[in-house]
C-alpha cells in the first residue's frame, strides 16, 4: 500500500512541476510539440487517477478488515470516518468554488479601480460576496457536525 502512496505523491508532484514548467515556458505553436506535451500530461494524469483508484480500493479493503478490532478499542468506525469525510466535502467544494469566483472578480476589480478609484468600495463588496461562498460551505459543515455528535 505504501508504494501506491509514493506513486500518487510522485505523480502529483510531477503534475504540479509540469504545470509550473508550462506556465513559465509555454510550448511552441508546432503541432508535434503540443501533441508531445498533451501526451505527457495525459499519461501523468492517468497514472495519478489510477493510483487514486487503486489506493481507494486497497484502502477500503484494509479499512473494512479492521472494523471489528477497532470497535473494541473505542476507535472511530468506518461509518463515522466516512461520514466525517462526507461532512468535509461541502467545505472543500465551496472553497474551490470561491477560488474560482474570486479570480475573475478580483481581476475585474483591479481593472476598474485602476480607471476609477472611487469604485473601490463597490468592488470590495463584490469580492466579499464571492468569498462568502466558502463561508456558506463552512457553515453547512458545522451544522452537519452537530448532527452526528
Amino acid at each position: 500500500m505504501y508504494w501506491m502512496i509514493v506513486l500518487l505523491s510522485l505523480s502529483l508532484l510531477a503534475l504540479i512541476g509540469t504545470g509550473i514548467y508550462l506556465e513559465i515556458h509555454p510550448p511552441a505553436k508546432q503541432p508535434h510539440i503540443q501533441r508531445k506535451w498533451k501526451s505527457v500530461v495525459a499519461v501523468n494524469l492517468l497514472v495519478f487517477v489510477g493510483a487514486q483508484v487503486g489506493l481507494l480500493v486497497l484502502g477500503m479493503q484494509d479499512a473494512m478488515a479492521e472494523t471489528a478490532a477497532s470497535a473494541a478499542g473505542g476507535e472511530i468506525s468506518v461509518g463515522l470516518g466516512l461520514s466525517l469525510i462526507g461532512i468535509g466535502i461541502p467545505t472543500a467544494m465551496a472553497t474551490v468554488g470561491a477560488g474560482i469566483a474570486v479570480g475573475p472578480v478580483g481581476a475585474a476589480s483591479l481593472a476598474v479601480i485602476s480607471e476609477k478609484p472611487e469604485l473601490f468600495g463597490r468592488t470590495l463588496i463584490y469580492l466579499g460576496l464571492a468569498e462568502g461562498i466558502a463561508i456558506y460551505g463552512l457553515v453547512v459543515t458545522i451544522l452537519m457536525m452537530g448532527k452526528i455528535g
